[in-house]
């Protein structure tokens, strides 16, 4: 049996969608302008699966899963209101949901312009325990993996999740073999710094970069990976752009009072805000909030439409 298949159906329950700002219930992903993932244009405002799965990846957000056809109702929903940027992995999965599954459910036949981005390099067993990084002759079998649970042909972009290592080249080179074979149409990275950028870039063009940011998880403008993005037209995709240092755990309330009054003056929540002032970041920057409420998905997206000022922007970042 394979990590992703169930065989049986506990109970289940039903997540409670929030109440959501009128302006919310029209506003599609569109209102974020669109980036290029190569040649694949998406919504700036996508999609991550992992908390559709009832499991985070640390083992800190365990609980009773939602129910298989809410999630799926939740992936056409995002899909209806313009996301055409979804993002996952083979190995986010629980014991009884695996989001490359729910996916292939809920979109499959996939239209012309949907973007399905998935990683890998890590490991889980069926059981879901971590089994380190894969070895780069390793990393075709975790593709084949991502295309089998998808029902795809080849992948859209794949990114190479760095667990532990300090080069790149040998893994990269692999993933660049693969593409060249026409398994994978585009390569990222995620979790790196620049110089693993820089190694990577050498081997293989590199679309993406996926790694933690946001207002109080700063390292890539510390260490010039945003600026590097920026300036090679690279996309920046922050995770944890919400909840922040909480990571896979739900984000909490715990705003401080210059959030809540930017959120109180753009009629919007404190996590709109805070996804408002990572897309603000640059015309490169993406988003993939992830939710298993409805209601937080139709907030998720009508953030793409706030529009910060920098007296906005210099009060978010004057109490980091």
């Amino acid at each position: 049996m394979d990590s992703a298949t169930v065989t049986a159906e506990p109970a289940t329950v039903k997540a409670e969608p929030t109440t959501v700002p009128a302006e919310s219930t029209t506003v599609t992903a569109a209102a974020a302008g669109t980036w290029k993932l190569g040649d694949l244009e998406v919504n700036r405002v996508g999609f991550g699966t992992l908390r559709l799965t009832g499991n985070g990846m640390s083992g800190n957000s365990d609980g009773a899963p939602i129910d298989r056809e809410f999630a799926v109702g939740i992936l056409r929903s995002a899909v209806e209101r313009g996301v055409n940027h979804i993002d996952t992995a083979s190995f986010y999965f629980s014991p009884l949901r695996s989001a490359n599954e729910l996916i292939n459910r809920a979109l499959a036949p996939y239209t012309d312009d949907l973007v399905i981005a998935t990683k890998v390099g890590p490991w889980r067993d069926p059981s879901g325990a971590w089994l380190g990084m894969a070895g780069p002759g390793q990393l075709r079998g975790q593709v084949e993996e991502n295309l089998r649970q998808l029902g795809r042909d080849h992948l859209d972009l794949v990114n190479l999740r760095v667990n532990g290592i300090v080069s790149v080249a040998e893994h990269f080179g692999a993933l660049a073999e693969l593409r060249e074979a026409g398994l994978v149409r585009h390569l990222g990275l995620s979790c790196v710094t620049p110089e693993q950028l820089a190694e990577a870039q050498a081997i293989a063009p590199v679309v993406c970069v996926q790694n933690p940011y946001g207002l109080e998880e700063r390292v890539a403008d510390a260490n010039g990976l945003m600026d590097s993005c920026r300036r090679q037209a690279i996309a920046f995709v922050p995770f944890f752009a919400i909840s922040g240092r909480r990571r896979e755990a739900p984000a909490d309330d715990s705003h401080d009072d210059g959030l809540r009054a930017v959120a109180r003056a753009h009629g919007a929540t404190p996590a709109q805000v805070r996804l408002a002032w990572t897309l603000h970041r640059g015309p490169n920057v993406l988003a993939i909030p992830g939710t298993s409420d409805p209601g937080h998905l139709a907030q998720n997206i009508a953030a793409g439409a706030l529009r910060l000022s920098q007296e906005d922007v210099d009060r978010l970042e004057a109490q980091v």
